[in-house]
């Protein structure tokens, strides 16, 4: 596998009034084609800013980040950006609201169109299309956000939290949902969460960052012995429990 995301020595300082705060120290890693990879650790150690730099919205105090051999420079096309909220729009229905994206990239065309109608045929909210936000689920409306990430056809998603504002039942079905439709569209993912549990359940790989300023403190290479693997079924055998104690340690979250 050739690796499609590599960050080189990213280091990250913000500026305060008491002074230089420093939030990531040389952080290196590699994300390969097709990879889904969690990325864990303590609140404040960097998790999210560390997905901003590799979109490109914020350009690292030291190091650098490259997507298929390309420095980041700046946003991308390449990269898709999943938030914790869904951020549709109440007013626009949910097919305008699939095209937001492709509005702003100046890429709305007929094929476009087309394109963005059969994901939502595909995954099941085809009949909603013509709805408004305020009339769908939690669940559905996260599956919009992706769809409407998925439509301007990024080669990266970058998960920030996104499940997060779901209660935790729907929480489990949108991780099931979620994960089918990155691994069908054959899409390289790289998550930021809070939730051990769910970390293991959807990467291939968790990384696990110490408190500030962030570093790598370990990687897991998660293995399930399952026919086929989903999140909810990934809960259910011995080697979940295996990891989840692992990282629990390593993350000192009863300090």
């Amino acid at each position: 596998m050739r690796n499609v995301v590599e960050l080189r020595n990213i280091g990250m300082k913000y500026q305060s009034l008491n002074g230089e705060i420093p939030a990531l120290e040389n952080i290196n890693l590699e994300v390969y084609e097709g990879e889904f990879v969690s990325i864990v650790g303590p609140s404040g150690c960097g998790k999210s800013t560390l997905l901003s730099i590799v979109s490109g919205l914020l350009p690292p105090t030291s190091g650098s980040v490259l997507v298929k051999g390309e420095k980041v420079i700046g946003p991308s096309k390449k990269i898709g950006y999943m938030l914790q909220k869904d951020h549709l729009f109440d007013w626009r229905t949910i097919f305008q609201n699939v095209l937001l994206g492709l509005e702003i990239q100046r890429a709305v065309t007929r094929k476009a169109k087309e394109y963005a109608q059969r994901l939502l045929e595909t995954y099941g909210l085809s009949e909603f299309s013509h709805k408004y936000p305020s009339q769908l689920s939690g669940g559905m409306r996260q599956r919009v956000a992706l769809i409407r990430t998925l439509v301007t056809n990024p080669q990266i998603l970058l998960l920030d939290e996104a499940f997060s504002a779901l209660d935790y039942q729907t929480r489990l079905a949108v991780n099931d949902d979620i994960y089918e439709i990155i691994k069908k569209e054959n899409k390289t993912a790289i998550m930021v969460t809070h939730d051990i549990a769910e970390s293991i359940s959807m990467a291939d790989r968790v990384i696990v960052l110490t408190r500030r300023p962030g570093k790598v403190k370990s990687c897991h290479n998660i293995k399930m012995k399952m026919d086929k693997r989903t999140p909810l079924s990934s809960r259910k055998v011995p080697e979940f429990q295996t990891y989840f104690e692992q990282i629990w340690k390593e993350l000192d979250v009863h300090v």
